[in-house]
């Protein structure tokens, strides 16, 4: 059974069933889940298991579940890190629960992945994608996270969502402070501009920015101080293609004033980031934002199907090839 994961945000209780499997790229919703699970089930016990566990002996699993008495809690399992190789345990154990639960975490499962294939076909397992957020979800999150402060003006608003990109877990972590700044729940745009200004060197916008604006000596510079976290590889390729893919609709526009066809973009550009988009967009053509593009494409497809890749050298690389190309 296929649930869609911003419903499952809503209500985590909609699932009925025992076994339940959470993949994708993600970290920030999977992360949001487990708080959920948590909280739905504060009477129950609760274990972490790594797969690798499991797998050098699976009879932990089996005694976890199936060893209990009438006093005990009800059990709930969560299991880290699977893949396919844990298929067999799972076909083993899911048609005998009775209050126990389970719960896996596993990073991208491809179409052709058994275990995914197996929880989409269940009619007993539950199976939850989780894609990486866009721009509309986020802003979905910090209306309902901030429902009830004063202030949460267009501006604000924009001025959260710009500073944590895409970055569910960045997002929390911003969300923190501002409820525990504004304790009056009155956002002032002065203040959360400072509260936000933090300008940590491993924002990767700033990379981004200067090799998609063709600044050699920047993204040089940039390249060795930014901390790039492999597990975020996808997620900087996705901040790369939103903009490649914001230019590309500007070359495409029919509006021969370049300030217009920005102003026609949806969502629309904060503009403060304006002025910068412009620049790029004179540097760059649809031939050349096409075969970036494809590149991008290709890197995804490869750091997605290849887990032993260095993914650091290969998004370092394409940094360089972006900024060589926006000069080209």
């Amino acid at each position: 059974m296929i649930y869609k994961s911003y419903l499952i945000e809503k209500n985590i209780n909609s699932i009925k069933e025992n076994v339940i499997l959470f993949y994708g790229e993600n970290y920030g919703i999977k992360k949001d889940f487990r708080e959920k699970i948590r909280k739905t089930n504060k009477d129950s016990e609760f274990l972490l298991f790594d797969q690798k566990n499991i797998l050098e002996n699976s009879s932990i699993l089996y005694n976890e579940l199936y060893n209990t008495s009438l006093f005990e809690k009800n059990k709930v399992l969560f299991l880290e890190n699977v893949n396919d190789r844990i298929l067999d345990v799972i076909q083993d154990v899911h048609l005998n629960l009775d209050n126990q639960k389970i719960y896996l975490f596993s990073d991208i499962l491809e179409k052709k992945s058994k275990l995914r294939n197996f929880f989409e076909k269940s009619d007993k397992c539950a199976v939850i994608p989780c894609y990486i957020d866009n721009e509309v979800t986020i802003k979905n999150l910090i209306l309902e996270k901030l429902k009830g402060y004063d202030g949460l003006t267009a501006y604000n608003l924009n001025l959260i969502l710009n500073h944590v990109s895409l970055d569910r877990i960045k997002l929390n972590n911003e969300i923190e402070k501002i409820i525990a700044y504004f304790i009056d729940k009155k956002l002032k745009t002065r203040e959360l501009s400072i509260l936000l200004d933090v300008n940590l060197i491993d924002d990767f916008n700033f990379l981004k920015d200067e090799a998609l604006s063709g600044n050699k000596e920047k993204t040089n510079d940039l390249l060795s101080d930014t901390v790039l976290d492999d597990e975020k590889a996808i997620y900087y390729l996705t901040l790369i293609n939103q903009r490649l893919n914001k230019l590309y609709q500007l070359k495409k526009s029919k509006d021969l004033n370049l300030e217009t066809a920005i102003s026609k973009l949806k969502p629309p550009i904060f503009w403060k980031d304006k002025p910068r988009l412009m620049m790029q967009a004179k540097k760059w053509d649809e031939k050349r934002l096409k075969r970036v593009l494809e590149k991008t494409y290709n890197i995804e497809k490869m750091i997605k199907t290849n887990s032993f890749l260095n993914k650091q050298i290969i998004l370092k690389e394409l940094v360089i090839n972006i900024c060589d190309t926006a000069n080209s």
